[in-house]
């Protein structure tokens, strides 16, 4: 895989469109995954491990794709995770690429207040 937008485009729809976490993973991510949130452990079988339950075992959360980036080897998507019962949140998850897979992972999360200093969306 050489084209990286393409295959990260892929991955972002069976991640976070089809919630199919270990078939998104399984697509691109390779086996020497590291992982910079320090809630989950280096490597693809934990992630998989702690966020399936939050994806395809949550039926009714969303994950709208708002924008992706793809620079050289690095990748961010931007996401609007809504869960019913909890605040949305503004996601942006960062990926570095390294022979064509997924090596290296960034999160970024924020809770989209109810009131707001402005009247500019976060999406």
């Amino acid at each position: 895989m050489t084209d990286n937008r393409a295959a990260f485009e892929r991955f972002c729809d069976l991640f976070y469109t089809q919630k199919t976490v270990a078939d998104a993973f399984a697509y691109l991510v390779s086996d020497h995954y590291t992982q910079h949130n320090p809630n989950v452990p280096d490597g693809p079988d934990a992630a998989i491990e702690m966020l399936t339950p939050k994806f395809d075992g949550s039926p009714d959360a969303t994950f709208e794709i708002q924008r992706i980036l793809v620079d050289g080897d690095l990748a961010m998507v931007h996401v609007k995770a809504s869960r019913p019962g909890a605040p949305d949140a503004a996601v942006a998850d960062i990926y570095r690429f390294e022979d064509g897979r997924i090596v290296e992972h960034w999160d970024v999360l924020q809770q989209v207040p109810v009131h707001a200093a402005h009247d500019h969306p976060m999406f």
